[in-house]
């Protein structure tokens, strides 16, 4: 039998209908996706999208995200759902929100969703893409806040190392330190190294791609400083192996890639992207 809260939580799940929603973003001027119970909290993507729903609906609305993205990082497929209050369920939301974020945040779409839909319990994986800038002379203004500008590479290097992340690894040494979760052992499903050719030249913008069955925190940006410095020939492909073994990120002899190069391509859900 029901307990009262639990009656009154189904009577108004009941009066809310849930949506799905797919945001991008440049997360320059945000402190990551995830509001920060502050004082004076910074900007986030989660909280500007609840200011806004929570101010045209007048009640507190809370968004869910597939996961946090930290400060800097980007967005073009990041998912998340919302409960609307039923009333107001038939508004053309994603119209009211892009008329109302500012030009760094857009909904890319919105749908109804099942009710027991869940952005980040239901995804079963994540692609992102990090984004390398090679020309040692410029950076192209436009792609500054898009690109680590790491200098000239290896390439055939960087491309016998990606094959020891691929699979199913403890990657304990590629999250960073103190992170608190139940385990660390993940699947990378896909890892390429591509050239991309922009106006300014034809093979200064690298793109790494990673997809993987979840990922650890600053897990895609500690592969990509670890790719970079053998790129860079500060220690082989062949001591991958050892580091992954090692399950210590201070043991690891490489930075974090910086934020800025880092976007959330897609999330996917039951084998379908977002």
């Amino acid at each position: 039998m029901a307990t009262e809260e639990q009656a009154f939580s189904q009577s108004s799940a009941s009066q809310m209908c849930r949506f799905r929603l797919c945001v991008a973003y440049v997360g320059t001027r945000y402190s990551g996706w995830q509001i920060q119970e502050k004082p004076l909290p910074p900007p986030t993507i989660q909280g500007e999208l609840e200011a806004i729903l929570s101010r045209v609906t007048g009640k507190a609305i809370r968004v869910h995200g597939s996961g946090r993205t930290d400060a800097g990082v980007h967005a073009d497929g990041q998912v998340a759902h919302v409960d609307i209050p039923l009333e107001r369920a038939g508004l053309d939301w994603q119209y009211i929100l892009n008329r109302h974020l500012p030009h760094d945040i857009s909904i890319v779409d919105m749908q109804p969703a099942p009710a027991d839909f869940h952005a980040r319990f239901d995804a079963r994986g994540k692609r992102y893409i990090y984004h390398l800038w090679t020309n040692q002379r410029y950076v192209p203004p436009r792609l500054f806040p898009f690109v680590w500008a790491c200098g000239s590479l290896d390439t055939d290097a960087i491309q016998c190392a990606m094959k020891y992340f691929l699979g199913c690894h403890d990657f304990a040494s590629f999250q960073t330190a103190g992170t608190d979760v139940e385990g660390t052992v993940r699947t990378v499903r896909h890892l390429a190294f591509t050239s991309r050719a922009t106006l300014f030249s034809d093979a200064a913008l690298l793109a790494i791609e990673v997809e993987a069955d979840g990922f650890l925190k600053q897990m895609v940006r500690n592969i990509v400083g670890a790719l970079v410095a053998v790129g860079q020939g500060k220690f082989s492909p062949e001591a991958l192996p050892a580091l992954l073994e090692a399950r210590d990120r201070r043991l690891l002899p490489s930075a974090t890639a910086p934020a800025q190069g880092l976007t959330l391509h897609q999330v996917f859900y039951g084998g379908v992207g977002s």
